[in-house]
């Protein structure tokens, strides 16, 4: 499979045009926001609470004076760190989970298959809660619980890819060669499930933004003074009806990154699957 358009396709699926402008509206916020904002994302000014929109507080402020883009921004990258992280973390062990069930096989894939069946009998977001809540609340044991309950997703992807390149002709002749399984594996099997990986992984993306926010909100994710829209929403909640703009920017901010990276893997994987691509 590759990530290339089918062919005589030359535009580009709407969904995936609307998820990657989203995609880069938020990441781009989040990396610019490493180097700048338009003021110190935790600075307080009391005289200066619930100011509105202006040219030098484009959003206005919060109850504690605090520059509301700034903070927004601020939030944005500490949810893209935390997502990055724990998708990294949780696929690596999945992927390596799932391609060593479908190399070995026997009782290995067994073992290997009812622990992730294990996983998925929970609630992925209320086992992060659980997870989290049990380690204690920190964005380092955030990114862990988030890791952990993204394995079983990745495990079951991989090894179903994997056991469908174990069947090609080149693959058997490989074993005909006297390659070993795991030359095999990293030679062959990676590569070529590569494409539904890195699909899954996006829309992992949006799950893993959705149960940071989530946590944060609920003060097991990040503690101040590190900037969550979480936990944005959380202090905002108390003065949804004096200030209704601390809680309606940060839900559009978690909206818009959901609903891109959520579209971006839609369209990932329909232009990656031969079948769906005959079909438009």
């Amino acid at each position: 499979m590759s990530l290339a358009l089918a062919p005589g396709r030359r535009r580009l699926p709407v969904n995936f045009r609307i998820g990657a402008a989203l995609v880069a509206l938020v990441v781009g916020a989040a990396l610019l926001s490493v180097v700048w904002t338009p003021h110190p994302p935790a600075a307080m000014n009391i005289p200066g609470k619930f100011a509105p929109a202006s040219f030098e507080h484009w959003l206005g402020t919060d109850q504690l004076g605090r520059d509301l883009v700034s903070q927004l921004m601020a939030a944005a990258a500490n949810s893209m760190a935390v997502a990055l992280v724990a998708v990294l973390i949780g696929g690596s062990l999945g992927v390596l989970l799932g391609v060593s069930a479908a190399a070995l096989g026997g009782w290995w894939e067994d073992v290997a298959m009812r622990l992730a069946d294990l996983g998925f009998a929970f609630p992925a977001l209320l086992f992060a809660i659980l997870l989290a809540a049990a380690l204690g609340p920190s964005l380092t044991n955030a990114v862990l619980a988030i890791a952990f309950i993204n394995i079983p997703v990745f495990a079951r992807v991989s090894r179903a890819a994997a056991h469908q390149v174990w069947t090609q002709d080149y693959v058997m002749a490989a074993r005909a060669a006297g390659l070993g399984r795991f030359a095999i594996t990293r030679d062959h099997v990676l590569p070529n499930i590569a494409a539904p990986v890195i699909v899954q992984a996006t829309i992992e993306f949006a799950v893993a933004i959705l149960a940071e926010a989530a946590l944060s909100y609920l003060g097991l994710g990040a503690q101040p003074p590190a900037q969550s829209w979480g936990r944005m929403l959380a202090e905002a909640q108390t003065l949804i009806y004096l200030a209704p703009q601390l809680a309606i920017w940060p839900g559009l901010c978690i909206m818009a990154a959901v609903i891109g990276f959520g579209l971006l893997g839609d369209a990932l994987r329909d232009m990656t699957d031969p079948r769906l691509s005959r079909e438009r």
